[in-house]
């Protein structure tokens, strides 16, 4: 998209917002929280059904408004309002979440992967390696169903970790399948449905190792079993994570026909629409979205675009998944390969990582307000009432299902998979224990539920960084992908049912 495009785009957005309709309704709403604060209990334990006050009061907003980032803010300043004292200045409290979000190393570990990843796919780009195997890969799929399977079946091979899955696949496959007029939602749903899924269902992922960690942490070892010997048990039980990734080639070769939103965005680009739907250029780390030109080499290479990605899923994996090391490497390695090959001067590759940097800005900081949101959902205690109100109509058999749809609804509110695993799995291990239900099982759907809520959610890590890299709208990726994560969520529900039955 050229830069008159852009700016058409926003001028326009600048001319349809109405500034004090927003304001009005921002207003009312904190109006409303104030007045609400002074008939709710004193301690936030006892609020009961009205801690989802703010989680459906941000649902509702994004749907009617479709802007994300000012949704997460006034749900989680009612939320700090419903928990302060009556007069007290809310400001501060989401001031101290807001400092503590960026203090923490989540968000650290965030910044340092997720904004230099944006470094190296800019490195790549202008390398021209990606040109050459864009090259390569159009002359092996010339038509729209062998470049999506193409690019499963790559998403398939970097299983280690999904950004690095999502990030590298759709930044690197997006041009091949605009030449076959594929909408980008369609780009952005092969890459995020294969990513996550496989991450849960492979032991040698940065999922696998954290989930272990919790396991291990939190009671459930078995005869002396290592961390990822006990994650290998839920493997089988990860249903929604089977079912959606089995399902992706489906939609590719058309066995699963396009639905919903899907069809309208390809029924867009059959009259003369975009590829990417509307506002996806503040989202994008694509040079050709961004108005950017990269100065590819005479003579680009392949070489350029595999030996990094090669160093990244290798590296990361003998510094025992730890992605950051992996980039670090991976940038290392990059900047020898470059210069040694006179492709670019060391002060260009430099302000290269800075712009990609740059390019990572919104991407990150809608991450940072969905964790400022999910921390005011720990602090009003919406997550553990969830799941505590489950467990008073649990039996074994009905368990796994409960587990999985309470969990899949708290994750598409909270978005913060890994976020919500911390909060939930201390407490379904000893629920399952008490309850006498299958560990693998219980364990197995809510880990199901956080890979199903993370790919419907608006503002997600998964949605975020997946629409970030295959220059799609956040929220257009994710409302076309919610059919067939819907899909896959009803027969995982019904799996659980069965499997409840049978074992319970």
């Amino acid at each position: 998209m050229s830069l008159k495009q852009q700016s058409e785009i926003i001028a326009r957005e600048i001319s349809t917002f109405k500034a004090r309709r927003t304001l009005i309704i921002a207003a009312v709403i904190m109006a409303a929280a104030y007045v609400l604060n002074f008939f709710l209990p004193k301690d936030t334990a006892d609020f009961g059904a009205l801690c989802t006050i703010p989680a459906l009061l941000m649902i509702v907003y994004i749907f009617t408004t479709k802007r994300i980032i000012e949704a997460l803010t006034i749900g989680a300043a009612v939320g700090f309002i419903m928990c302060s004292k009556p007069g007290e200045n809310v400001i501060w409290a989401f001031r101290d979440s807001l400092l503590n979000t960026m203090m923490s190393e989540d968000i650290a570990w965030l910044i340092i992967v997720c904004g230099l990843m944006g470094g190296i796919i800019s490195l790549i780009e202008r390398s021209g390696g990606a040109f050459a195997f864009g090259q390569w890969a159009a002359k092996r799929a010339t038509s729209e169903k062998p470049a999506l399977l193409w690019t499963w079946i790559l998403g398939c091979v970097i299983f280690i970790d999904d950004y690095l899955n999502s990030m590298t696949v759709g930044s690197c496959m997006a041009s091949l399948t605009d030449k076959h007029k594929t909408p980008r939602e369609m780009l952005a749903y092969v890459c995020d449905s294969t990513a996550a899924p496989l991450c849960v269902l492979i032991p040698i992922t940065t999922w696998a190792v954290f989930c272990g960690r919790i396991l291990a942490s939190n009671g459930w070892t078995e005869g002396g079993t290592s961390e990822i010997g006990i994650f290998i048990k839920t493997i089988p039980f990860n249903l929604y994570a089977w079912i959606a990734a089995l399902i992706v080639p489906l939609v590719i070769i058309g066995a699963v026909p396009k639905i919903g939103p899907m069809k309208k965005a390809y029924q867009r680009v059959a009259d003369g629409g975009p590829l990417a739907p509307e506002g996806s250029e503040r989202i994008s780390i694509l040079a050709s979205d961004r108005g950017e030109e990269n100065n590819i080499p005479d003579n680009p290479r392949m070489f350029n675009f595999f030996v990094p990605i090669i160093v990244l899923v290798v590296s990361t994996i003998l510094f025992d998944t730890q992605m950051d090391m992996g980039v670090l490497t991976t940038l290392a390695v990059m900047f020898i390969m470059y210069m040694a090959q006179g492709i670019m001067p060391a002060s260009e590759f430099w302000d290269i990582i800075i712009k990609g940097l740059q390019n990572m800005i919104l991407p990150l900081m809608l991450m940072v307000m969905a964790f400022v949101f999910a921390d005011m959902n720990e602090t009003i205690g919406f997550t553990k009432w969830c799941i505590e109100s489950a467990t008073t109509v649990m039996t074994p058999a009905t368990a796994p299902m409960i587990i999985f749809l309470v969990l899949a609804c708290t994750e598409f509110i909270t978005g913060t998979n890994w976020g919500m695993y911390v909060i939930a799995l201390p407490i379904i291990i000893p629920l399952a224990t008490d309850i006498g239900v299958s560990m693998p099982l219980a364990i197995g759907a809510c880990i199901s539920a956080g890979v199903f809520g993370s790919h419907i959610c608006f503002y997600s890590d998964a949605t975020v960084l997946t629409s970030a890299a295959c220059g799609c709208d956040n929220f257009r990726h994710a409302y076309s992908q919610m059919p067939y994560g819907i899909i896959a969520a009803i027969l995982s529900f019904i799996g659980y049912g069965i499997l409840g039955f049978v074992m319970a």
